[in-house]
């Protein structure tokens, strides 16, 4: 459990975070004003932050130190994850290639070895219903990679903007993602698929 001296450390860790992730989103920030507009605001509606890395444990460490806690091991086609959570925080989602011949294919060492790990690949914000906010946020002029990943009607439910871009590179996506039944996980196949869009939207 986070003690009461790792909590300010851990505000502020996520702020940094947040902040430079909005610094560099044009789609996020199109959803903040709004969310500020009404007294909301952004992080309140965050799900879960994502950062891809080399080496998960060695990132992670920083997180662990101030409270998170190791969740569960996601495990896909050429790249794995694994989920840390801490009460009153994101979840906290960090990917990596597998080492050697069977992480040869993934696209996670080359976005790395250009942005580094220190920032946030993606953030999600839970939304109630996946359609309404596409189509709100397409009237604001964002776009969106590839088509809803979860079936109508199960318990989750995502979709990734197209990535922006910095100097060409595909660079961050935010993520909606709408829940059901109380599930707060996280689908291998749904996020292999989020995962694929981005490709595509290349």
């Amino acid at each position: 459990m986070e003690s009461r001296t790792a909590a300010p450390q851990l505000e502020s860790l996520i702020d940094d975070l947040l902040k430079d992730y909005l610094l560099r989103n044009a789609a996020a920030r199109t959803l903040k004003a709004g969310l500020d507009q009404v007294g909301v605001g952004f992080k309140p509606v965050v799900d879960h932050i994502t950062i891809r890395t080399t080496d998960i444990d060695r990132r992670a460490e920083e997180f662990v130190h101030l409270g998170y806690a190791y969740h569960e091991t996601l495990e896909y086609e050429d790249w794995f994850a694994k989920v840390y959570r801490t009460p009153g925080y994101p979840a906290l989602f960090v990917d990596q290639a597998y080492p050697g011949e069977r992480g040869k294919s993934s696209l996670i060492p080359g976005w790395v070895a250009v942005f580094g790990d220190r920032t946030l690949h993606h953030v999600a914000i839970r939304v109630e219903d996946i359609e309404v906010a596409i189509q709100q946020l397409r009237a604001e002029g964002v776009t969106f990679a590839g088509d809803i990943v979860g079936a109508r009607g199960g318990v989750l439910r995502q979709i990734f903007t197209t990535p922006e871009r910095v100097n060409g590179q595909p660079f961050s996506v935010l993520e909606f993602t709408e829940r059901h039944h109380g599930y707060q996980g996280f689908s291998p196949p749904q996020a292999d698929g989020l995962m694929k869009s981005t490709l595509r939207a290349d």
